[in-house]
């Protein structure tokens, strides 16, 4: 039998969307305020979700102080309470976008020994959230 645990974790950070080689103009015109020079914050939502057999002696898919501690390790550590654009590597050459959030977090988590990472979810504000369960590929 697998189960689906959902776990919540809570981080705050700011970014800028912006294509450094478009202009002023541009970047406005496609991430709109998100644009801002000097950037603005979220308070953020992500939703981790793994999966895998119920170990029969213990009831659980994976213990979730183990879950926790990996997650805070590999991602909260870094991501709360920055400025994503310049202090998380990944974002200085890749637009912070929820979507690209969404795939960095994906690949930092996919190494979860206890259980198979299923998706990764962001909420960044009451109206957008996303979600990222790796590579599409079609059956062959």
């Amino acid at each position: 039998m697998n189960v689906i645990l959902h776990r919540r974790y809570r981080f705050s950070a700011s970014h800028r969307l912006h294509q450094p080689g478009w202009s002023a103009a541009e970047n406005r015109r496609v991430y709109g305020k998100c644009a801002n020079e000097h950037g603005h914050g979220h308070n953020y939502v992500l939703e981790v979700a793994v999966t895998g057999p119920v170990d029969p002696s213990t009831g659980m898919i994976t213990n979730l102080a183990d879950l926790d501690a990996f997650i805070e390790r590999h991602v909260l550590v870094e991501f709360d309470h920055v400025y994503l654009n310049e202090q998380v590597p990944a974002f200085r050459s890749l637009v912070p976008t929820a979507e690209n959030i969404c795939r960095v977090v994906y690949d930092r988590l996919r190494a979860y020994p206890h259980a198979r990472l299923a998706s990764v979810g962001l909420e960044e504000t009451g109206a957008n959230s996303f979600e990222y369960a790796g590579e599409f590929r079609e059956k062959p």
